[in-house]
């Protein structure tokens, strides 16, 4: 069973200081509590930016104040940008952030609802996505909010229209209007990648630990964070991603599975060493 990696989604799109006041917004926000987490073992950082007054932004020079900042405190950490953005931005606003050359990105395989909106990937905004990112040599990390997203995207890699093998997924689960995040939902999923993939599972509010858990017994990688879920436990409120991803690495530790640096994630994940 190879080495887990732990993923932190330090900010997300949605959530707000209101909610959680360590939620971060300003790019020293941002910096600090992507520290917090690969403190805490996460090997990967997936980053959504946010204007200082909380805004959500897929501006590409946002993104780079924000990578830069991180790189000069964490640079060897792996870095994933969203090109989901928020709820109701265009495909030309979420890919800004592939201008950059990143060695990952997110990639959003089919729209879904999402709480009272809609998402939307249609099937040729995925076929725009996954051009880009063969054109500048950006894996993808493709995000499944329904089981049916998974044949949607395997459909398209087929015909090589997003980029193939090795794929990586995240299938995040418990989105109200989405897939429920249970176990059984998990395993399907996971039986029906092709071989040689790796996949990460994300639990939605107070499924992230229970999935989490499913996950790293079953060999797969998992992803935590504000972006996802707000609390250590029922009614305490995280003081920082760092926390939540502490908890996900002491379920690991009890279960029996080792933490992942950066280097050995980026071999798992098939990614180059980064100098």
């Amino acid at each position: 069973m190879d080495k887990l990696i732990l993923t932190a989604a330090i900010c997300g799109a949605e959530v707000t200081k209101e909610q959680n006041p360590a939620v971060p917004y300003t790019i020293d926000e941002i910096v600090r509590e992507a520290k917090s987490a690969y403190d805490a073992g996460a090997a990967v950082i997936h980053v959504h930016v946010r204007e200082d007054d909380g805004t959500p932004t897929q501006s590409k020079a946002r993104f780079k104040e924000a990578l830069d900042a991180i790189y000069k405190v964490i640079p060897d950490v792996i870095i994933i940008p969203s090109t989901g953005g928020a709820v109701g931005m265009t495909a030309e606003e979420r890919l800004q952030p592939t201008e950059l050359m990143p060695e990952m990105a997110t990639l959003d395989c089919g729209t879904c609802n999402f709480g009272d909106d809609v998402f939307e990937n249609t099937i040729p905004m995925m076929r725009a996505f996954g051009k880009r990112m063969i054109e500048n040599k950006i894996k993808p990390e493709y995000e499944c909010f329904e089981m049916g997203h998974l044949d949607t995207i395997l459909r398209l890699a087929q015909r090589g229209e997003v980029p193939g093998d090795p794929m990586q997924f995240n299938f995040v689960l418990g989105v109200f209007g989405c897939t429920p995040a249970t176990a059984d939902n998990l395993a399907w999923l996971v039986k029906n990648i092709p071989a040689g993939s790796t996949w990460t599972a994300t639990g939605i509010g107070r499924h992230e630990f229970p999935l989490a858990a499913a996950a790293i017994g079953m060999g797969g990688h998992v992803r935590v964070g504000f972006e996802d879920n707000l609390y250590l436990s029922k009614g305490v409120l995280a003081k920082s991603n760092g926390e939540l991803v502490a908890k996900a690495a002491r379920i690991a530790h009890e279960l029996g599975r080792e933490i992942a640096n950066p280097a050995e994630a980026r071999q798992i994940l098939s990614l180059a060493p980064r100098h």
